[in-house]
């Protein structure tokens, strides 16, 4: 039994790869990133989670219900996605869709290889304009070019369920399953890490003034979901760092990115 285990770890341990996700772009994110499972593993899983929401939030009669809201979601997405291809060159190809629910929740979403959902009771609720709602749709864009659902069901592997691990190197048991279970654990219920945060709203920023939109907006509507905390609070706000970090962070990189911005605005 301790000779399977340690064969097993070492086989684990061979599927692990450092990899660099995005190119630094002018916020400078360069940070490596260690991997157990592959891409096309998570984005395939995330793609069947999602199918799921959709499907349930049509039969329910919540999807797409305002006309003009998605139209207006989309547009946004229509501008941000091509200014993906500055991070990474093959973002911009990847099957991107985008949907509103109708729920009251200040949330949104995107998952691995671009399947994004906006709530409207986020743009209802804090009256967004089209400059803070790119700047929320950019950080959840970020959060799946730099693949954190992939590297956050690695660490978990990792560090409590090496036996998952171990299965999958093997090829032993229905790891789809589990997997398509771990995207919608980090996607829904695990709270981002304080890196993978400061990453998704440097490089949101920078998404949203390439796609030629205000990103000092980043600062007004987390302000905007702080107001709005109260005993529930929006998702967002149940994570990494605090609130008073995360402002002074953001104007920053606002500041630092205003030059792609006006170059986008001319």
């Amino acid at each position: 039994m301790k000779h399977l285990t340690i064969a097993v770890l070492a086989l684990a341990l061979a599927a692990c790869e450092s990899v660099q996700t995005t190119q630094p772009g002018t916020v400078g994110i360069n940070r490596q990133q260690m991997m157990f499972v592959s891409s096309d593993e998570v984005n395939q899983a995330a793609a069947q989670e999602y199918r799921k929401v959709i499907a349930e939030a049509q039969a329910k009669g919540k999807l797409d219900r305002n006309a003009a809201l998605v139209q207006r979601v989309r547009n946004i997405a229509n501008r941000l996605i091509p200014q993906t291809a500055a991070f990474r060159a093959d973002a911009p190809k990847w099957a991107w869709e985008t949907h509103v629910i109708d729920d009251p929740q200040l949330n949104a979403w995107a998952m691995p290889g671009g399947k994004m959902v906006v709530y409207s009771g986020l743009v209802d609720k804090l009256r967004l304009t089209d400059d803070e709602l790119a700047a929320i749709m950019g950080h959840e864009i970020a959060h799946s070019l730099r693949e954190h659902a992939r590297e956050r069901i690695s660490q978990e592997q990792a560090s409590g369920a090496l036996v998952g691990v171990a299965g999958a190197v093997l090829g032993l048991g229905e790891i789809g399953q589990s997997l398509a279970g771990a995207v919608a654990q980090v996607t829904f219920t695990l709270p981002h890490s304080r890196t993978h945060e400061t990453e998704a709203d440097r490089l949101g920023v920078e998404l949203a003034a390439r796609a030629g939109y205000d990103p000092h907006a980043a600062v007004n509507v987390w302000q905007k979901m702080l107001q709005a905390g109260g005993s529930g609070g929006p998702q967002f706000l149940s994570t990494h760092p605090s609130p008073e970090t995360r402002l002074a962070d953001l104007k920053v990189y606002a500041d630092r990115v205003m030059p792609l911005y006006q170059q986008a605005r001319r």
